[in-house]
């Protein structure tokens, strides 16, 4: 794949990743590849602001709408499938588009995560079954007898975090720590990494009006229908777990509707502090449409 080049277009959510990244592919004759986690799932349409039909039928896409709410997904397995899908798109084009806003996700495809095997379904469950039964302290505990090391780093609120480093525990009888080799792989082709970003004042606006124009799409019908699987991991996403609470009668709509607004806030602020650690980031405004262009023109 010598010559070809990987383009990925990240930033916070609400910034304008969709409506850049439609221009790209239709001026360079290119699908796009989704590095958004939550738009993988095909019931979460409205929360998780996935393409529209027409959007999708005016230009390829690829992971959107491709796993039931309950399926189990990870970065690893992400990695290993667009690892396999670029060399059929740049069989036919030397580009390929690369968007979304899962830092995880993109971090995964630009430098490799971790050879950790992949969770087989028996263990997933009786893990998932301990969680219900025993909760997180417990685990917690159990983590630190079995992999101290990993105990020190690991997000401890974290119940997928900690639950995942138990089941490769389990699985393998080796330690998670001992898989974690924080080795960055070498790609056989170029990556070239655009960020979106716009003032503070200019995204905070667009995140208000985008979960307002949420609601008024059926936002919360959406997760009225989610209600049977309230506990998958997928569903632990801004948007929808505040409104669960509202439909717990912990909160009022509106004050839900203004955590949600909050949340998605924060969110994009943690996502730019992500992004803007790397340093191969190269950063515009969504309208500056033909400088990005331009740009990208120069690894023909």
């Amino acid at each position: 794949m010598s010559g070809k080049t990987l383009i990925v277009v990240t930033g916070p959510t609400a910034v304008g990743k969709t409506e850049l990244c439609m221009e790209i592919a239709r001026r360079l004759g290119v699908p796009i590849v989704n590095a958004d986690s939550r738009q993988l799932f095909r019931e979460l349409k409205i929360g998780t602001a996935s393409p529209t039909e027409e959007q999708m039928a005016s230009v390829r896409h690829y992971f959107v709408g491709t796993l039931g709410i309950g399926d189990y997904y990870s970065a690893s397995m992400y990695e290993q499938q667009v690892m396999a899908l670029l060399p059929q798109l740049f069989a036919d084009a030397d580009y390929a588009l690369l968007s979304g806003g899962s830092m995880m996700y993109i971090d995964a495809v630009c430098n490799g995560i971790d050879d950790i095997p992949t969770v087989d379904a028996a263990t997933r469950a009786t893990m998932k079954r301990r969680l219900e039964e025993e909760g997180l302290t417990a685990l917690v505990e159990e983590l630190r007898r079995m992999d101290p090391e990993h105990y020190e780093v690991v997000d401890r609120q974290n119940p997928r975090r900690v639950v995942h480093a138990l089941e490769i525990c389990h699985m393998t009888g080796l330690t998670y720590t001992s898989f974690r080799t924080a080795g960055r792989k070498q790609r056989p082709f170029r990556i070239v990494k655009i960020g979106l970003n716009r003032n503070r004042e200019e995204l905070y606006r667009r995140i208000n009006r985008r979960v307002d124009q949420m609601m008024a799409d059926g936002l919360l019908d959406e997760v009225r229908s989610m209600e049977p699987y309230r506990n998958e991991n997928a569903l632990n996403t801004v948007g929808y777990k505040e409104l669960f609470c509202y439909l717990d009668g912990v909160w009022s709509l509106d004050e839900a509707v203004e955590r949600i607004k909050g949340n998605t806030r924060r969110y994009a602020r943690k996502q730019l502090t992500w992004f803007k650690r790397d340093g191969q980031m190269r950063w515009f405004h969504p309208d500056e449409k033909e400088l990005i262009m331009k740009y990208i023109s120069q690894y023909e």
